[in-house]
């Protein structure tokens, strides 16, 4: 959500990635991500056995075709992430877009995207922060010329250096699944005007979004940490209108902020789902993770009170 559909965020409703992975086993530390260079091929790619776990198939994998398809209800809606606002763009004009590529992958596989879908490494996608959902872009690398067509269908990432995550497959097909990211130009496609790139593209298949369970606020018991004038202390992460769009990315900060030992819940306050973690007993401990925060996902969360 290459982290972050992404990112992925994602709010993913507004334009590519949204999605996160659970924390490694303390017996099996996994090898560090290095810092803002998206997708660690080590720890996200297929795994220590690539050869085993890699389809056969992957070098063949079909670009996305362009059809028409209806925006989504929820996922086009502003939203503000890590401090930032998205507005999500809800027409059909022509887009371009040059900067830098990450991509996402087994940690968010099998993991649900900002409309409901289950996100698959192995297909052609991506997750961009304020395209409509879905959308479709051509994606390509000027290093080597090479290019793919993919189906925006997450939010993400929510990285200011970064424009775009693509599946783990496009990232593969673009040659920068191994370096984690890459310079690219991304232009948005439509039906019936997608050039074929290599190989030729097949029909997509579609996608049953699952039954989004919206879970109720959390409740924080009375015996909860609070700081010397009485108050408790929470780092927000994100707002947003929509309760789905509020879970789905409280449920990716979980996988993502794996060292994070505070509850992440979504609650609503002020006419916003607002996805914060916490409560901290003092301002020290609050700055302490948010901080922390600050040096992984390049954002620094609002300390707020109830």
């Amino acid at each position: 959500m290459v982290k972050t559909a992404a990112s992925l965020l994602l709010v993913a409703l507004l334009a590519a990635c949204s999605s996160t992975p659970k924390s490694p086993t303390a017996s099996k530390p996994t090898p560090p991500k290095p810092s803002g260079q998206g997708g660690f091929y080590l720890d996200d790619g297929p795994g220590a056995d690539a050869a085993k776990n890699t389809p056969a198939y992957l070098d063949s994998i079909a670009d996305a075709v362009p059809r028409a398809e209806k925006f989504h209800s929820g996922a086009n809606k502003p939203y503000t992430v890590f401090g930032r606002s998205y507005a999500p763009v809800v027409n059909n004009d022509p887009f371009r877009q040059s900067g830098v590529a990450s991509w996402y992958g087994r940690k968010f596989h099998g993991n649900m995207t900002s409309i409901g879908e289950i996100y698959d490494m192995y297909a052609m996608t991506a997750a961009h922060p304020t395209l409509p959902l879905p959308s479709y872009v051509r994606v390509t690398n000027p290093a080597n010329a090479k290019s793919v067509v993919v189906r925006v269908n997450d939010r993400g990432p929510f990285h200011s250096e970064r424009i775009i995550d693509l599946s783990y497959a496009a990232a593969h097909r673009l040659d920068i699944a191994r370096k984690g990211s890459s310079q690219v130009i991304v232009e948005r496609v439509f039906p019936g005007n997608a050039p074929r790139t290599s190989p030729p593209p097949v029909a997509a298949a579609t996608i049953v979004a699952p039954t989004v369970i919206n879970t109720p606020p959390a409740t924080v018991v009375a015996t909860s940490p609070i700081t010397a004038d009485g108050t408790q202390l929470f780092l927000q992460l994100g707002a947003f209108s929509s309760q789905d769009n509020a879970n789905i990315f409280r449920d990716r900060m979980t996988r993502e902020l794996d060292w994070n030992r505070e509850p992440i819940v979504a609650v609503f306050k002020d006419g916003l789902w607002r996805v914060r973690l916490g409560p901290y007993s003092s301002r020290i401990e609050a700055e302490a993770i948010q901080a922390r925060v600050k040096d992984s996902h390049d954002f620094s969360p609002v300390i707020s009170k109830p």
